[in-house]
């Protein structure tokens, strides 16, 4: 997803020289997949990234100091609990340095965030419920099938764009599944 996160935010600032890139060290099970994953993607297309650790709200404020003191052009914000769980400070952080900023789910988009690309946490919930309710009328919870998540949103904030002075392309706009006016 972090790769996806990288293309899609490189399409809003395509001439991009250095995009940093903000993850969580302690989510020990994330953190290396997450890191290879969005490097990877930026060497395919040649973005100097910039990696940023944090796992508290100290390290998010030095976090977002560094990427304004290096320039870097945008912000990757990689899925994580611990971020969720602070999405109003990031989104402000980004608006304070007017660093355009992607995030997984449409909440970051909601609170102000530029866009967001991820899993639909509502349809998550929803089907949570329904193995709860597989699970209360009898099935065995070894018996039920592992999915994983089909639906994805893809969330724009126009208000944010602008005030970023962002012009959003035409093809972005179309494929978004919720535009923020």
């Amino acid at each position: 997803m972090e790769a996806k996160r990288l293309g899609l935010l490189r399409e809003i600032i395509p001439k991009a020289a250095l995009v940093a890139v903000l993850l969580n060290p302690a989510a020990q099970d994330n953190f290396s997949q997450e890191l290879n994953d969005v490097q990877e993607a930026a060497r395919e297309v040649g973005q100097q990234l910039l990696v940023l650790r944090a796992s508290s709200e100290e390290e998010i404020e030095a976090a977002f100091a560094t990427a304004g003191e290096r320039r870097a052009n945008g912000v990757l914000v990689a899925a994580d609990p611990f971020m969720l769980s602070r999405r109003e400070r990031l989104v402000a952080l980004a608006a304070r340095y007017a660093i355009p900023a992607i995030y997984e789910v449409r909440e970051y988009a909601t609170a102000g965030g530029l866009m967001s690309y991820g899993i639909s946490l509502a349809n998550a919930y929803r089907q949570a419920g329904v193995y709860v309710g597989r699970i209360l009328r009898g099935e065995k919870p070894g018996d039920l099938p592992v999915l994983q998540p089909t639906k994805f949103d893809f969330v724009i904030n126009i208000k944010t764009a602008k005030a970023l002075g962002l012009t959003i392309p035409d093809n972005l706009l179309t494929l978004a599944d919720e535009i923020i006016e």
